[in-house]
């Protein structure tokens, strides 16, 4: 049974709509529970078979036709809504910026953030699901982007078959419709022989922006919700065609990165708490490799993600901080960092201090400090007060 505002919330749909559809007969009359409806399993297959119609108002079609962005996704620590503050910092305090590299990328809206000022960029993450998505957004490969519209609706087309994700993920992360559909649309990219690499990544990253948009959980693969409150049906759509100066993109340790580039300014955002990003996202990570390992334990995690994990995560963070601050060669060092010591769940506290950070960067130049009032992400239900997001900015000496 869900309420009205479940029902809401999930489909993104009106409580007038509801009404209409009831009214027209298009779905049957919901349950009375007191004054308050309540719609059974039955009411949510004919919300969901409405919602498959073309001739509706909120068709599939009229979903597929918006442009997917980098930033339509959920991640821990994105700073979508830092950017203003980041480019403010930066075009205040800084001179000549032509080339930026964001060296834990994450969602890449960082990068993003100066492909836009059209500087070149550099972009590197350690997992490879957010590589796959570097090569949509920055990279520089030419994209027939009629053929990806194709593909992209066929794919939304195909008939969903019970596979390694439906086995392992299906009435967990996914509900059982839409796991079945992702075993499709997974195995059908890798059959195309006519993609050239960034295409594919093209595919595989719509494919994951909408594995999060399905997911039955709050943001991350760390859990899945006990109950299955998420029915949206899985909707591909097709990624927008950024333009870019020029680029280089990497999947690797960002220590060993930084002894092989340079660049004007180079931005860090470390995980500084023991959240490991190999574990919060590795279901992106099983699906983007495709390899189906065997996975354990109730959050079904890959057997093997020691490969993947940080030291960011662990108590030597701060001697892999200073090992990344003396080897980076730039005129820049711009270090985002929160407040949050020993604020939170412990899992959210930070494994390098305030005085540590600033201690390695005094061995490169001067640094300066901005703050900014920022909401943190907590697991549980703690409240955080006076959080503030940080960026500490060393001019290097030459």
């Amino acid at each position: 049974m869900m309420s009205t505002k479940e029902i809401e919330e999930t489909y993104d749909i009106t409580r007038q709509t509801l009404n209409n559809w009831v009214l027209k007969e298009v779905i049957s009359r919901p349950q009375k529970s007191g004054n308050k409806n309540v719609w059974t399993p039955k009411n949510v297959i004919e919300i969901e078979k409405v919602l498959t119609k073309k001739d509706e108002q909120l068709s599939l079609f009229d979903i597929e036709s918006e442009s997917l962005k980098i930033n339509n996704r959920r991640y821990l620590g994105s700073k979508q809504k830092m950017l203003d503050f980041i480019a403010r910092t930066v075009k205040e305090n800084t001179e000549n910026i032509q080339s930026v590299a964001d060296i834990f990328g994450g969602t890449g809206v960082v990068a993003d953030l100066f492909r836009q000022e059209k500087k070149e960029i550099i972009v590197n993450d350690i997992l490879y699901s957010n590589f796959v998505s570097y090569q949509t957004w920055f990279g520089t490969e030419d994209v027939d982007y009629l053929k990806i519209e194709k593909y992209i609706s066929e794919l939304n087309e195909l008939k969903g078959y019970s596979g390694y994700v439906t086995k392992n993920f299906g009435n967990r992360y996914f509900s059982e419709e839409n796991a079945q559909k992702i075993d499709a649309i997974r195995e059908q990219i890798e059959k195309y022989d006519d993609l050239n690499q960034r295409e594919y990544c093209f595919l595989l990253t719509s494919l994951l922006y909408a594995m999060d948009k399905a997911a039955n959980t709050v943001g991350h693969f760390d859990a899945y919700r006990k109950n299955m409150d998420s029915l949206k049906p899985l909707i591909l759509r097709v990624p927008e065609l950024n333009e870019i100066k020029k680029s280089q993109i990497f999947n690797m340790d960002a220590n060993q990165l930084v002894r092989q580039i340079e660049a004007d300014l180079i931005y860090i955002d470390t995980p500084y708490n023991s959240r490991g990003y190999e574990s919060a996202y590795h279901l992106l990570e099983n699906v983007a490799e495709w390899k189906k390992p065997k996975v354990e334990g109730v959050a079904k995690k890959a057997v093997n993600r020691s490969e993947k994990s940080s030291d960011y995560t662990k108590a030597k963070a701060p001697q892999a901080f200073d090992d990344l601050i003396q080897h980076i060669t730039a005129r820049y060092i711009l270090v985002s960092f929160n407040n949050m010591a020993h604020k939170g769940n412990s899992r959210s506290n930070a494994k390098i201090s305030n005085e540590e950070i600033i201690d390695s960067l005094k061995k490169r130049g001067d640094v300066a400090v901005f703050e900014t009032d920022f909401n943190a992400f907590t697991t549980g239900k703690s409240k955080i007060d006076n959080h503030k997001e940080l960026l500490y900015l060393c001019k290097v000496n030459s």
